[in-house]
């Protein structure tokens, strides 16, 4: 009997090198495509699992890094305090690549001011948010991402307005969000793998329904519902660096190439209108338009490269802190006396 050759990624890893633990949530939740999604990505990009910090909260998303890169570093943090945490990491491991797993509750609730202060500075990492407008983990009460009027399977509509985190983001200058949905696989792993490529913080959206307490039709982020009210920007598609553009097939009619930091490309083939994700203006109004008929627009929707992160801001040195040794670290007493007396100028 013949047995199928293991595939191997571009670094000579097969992909059980980036999977984790066996899942305990709801069989058929969302988060966990979002898992076996970001596995993919990373697998496909070829990033050593040793070199990937992943990092969460509290919440259903929030227990999800225990399902994917168990050879990867990783941090569950106290309820919406991931972002500083990971922002302490990232100051002095700047080599890792960080993910950061998130949920609306902990995004858009208690971690809210967190969120705000990670994108003002431009913090390098990938921000995943697994938005299912529910609390899972205490009984499905609505979260502040949940559209007024929608309905969960038990109790009234919500009749409290929603924060939108994508245009939040956008309003805050990050250069990178996209919106997509746990059941469209192909338009996901394209965006976390360019978020993966992106230098600063990447902010994704991804409605994630949940299907104990809200999966019926008429709450908004339902499987069901999303499926029918998905407008879709582009047809995303990700080209990696090591892989020459002439060997891939060029799509028919319109098309648009994003440049990434690594030197790899994200396709945006235009499906209806072009949309132009280098304009705030644009982005924020297509996703108003959207709301304002009850539908989800999913894609790119910003994109700006020209940010500096965190790291560069600060001015930190080339090599990362954690590999500097005690006599780079402290300063000569010569040193210390100079730096007191400018203060005292």
């Amino acid at each position: 009997m013949s047995m199928r050759p293991i595939q191997l990624n571009v670094i000579d890893l097969p992909k059980t090198d980036y999977t984790g633990g066996k899942s305990s949530l709801c069989p058929g939740c969302g988060h966990d495509q979002i898992s076996n999604v970001i596995i993919q990505a990373a697998w496909d990009n070829g990033i050593p699992p040793e070199t990937i910090a992943k990092m969460s909260g509290i919440g259903c998303s929030s227990k999800t890094p225990a399902y994917f890169l168990s050879k990867s570093h990783g941090f569950n943090t106290v309820h919406g305090r991931m972002p500083s945490v990971t922002t302490g990491a990232n100051m002095v491991n700047r080599d890792l690549a960080f993910i950061g797993v998130s949920g609306d509750g902990d995004t858009a609730s208690i971690g809210i001011g967190q969120f705000v202060h990670a994108i003002r500075r431009n913090l390098n990492m990938v921000y995943i948010i697994e938005n299912n407008g529910v609390y899972g983990l205490t009984k499905g009460q609505y979260s502040a991402t949940v559209e007024m009027g929608s309905r969960k399977k038990k109790g009234e509509p919500n009749e409290n307005p929603p924060i939108d985190l994508c245009k939040m983001a956008i309003n805050l200058g990050c250069g990178f969000v996209a919106r997509s949905f746990s059941g469209s696989k192909k338009q996901l792993t394209a965006l976390i793998r360019a978020a993966l490529s992106y230098k600063g913080m990447a902010v994704i959206d991804v409605i994630s329904p949940c299907v104990t307490f809200a999966n019926n039709d008429d709450f908004y982020k339902s499987y069901h519902y999303v499926k029918a009210n998905d407008e879709e920007l582009h047809a995303v598609d990700y080209i990696p660096h090591f892989t020459p553009l002439e060997e891939v097939e060029i799509p028919g009619g319109q098309y648009q190439d994003v440049k990434l930091f690594d030197g790899s490309t994200l396709r945006l083939a235009t499906i209806e209108d072009k949309h132009d994700h280098s304009d705030v203006v644009a982005a924020l109004s297509v996703i108003h338009e959207a709301e304002s008929s009850g539908k989800h627009v999913t894609g790119l929707l910003f994109y700006n490269p020209e940010m500096k992160t965190a790291d560069e801001q600060l001015g930190l040195t080339e090599k990362p802190l954690v590999d500097l040794d005690e006599a780079q670290l402290r300063p000569s007493e010569a040193a210390l006396a100079e730096l007191n007396a400018s203060f005292r100028a």
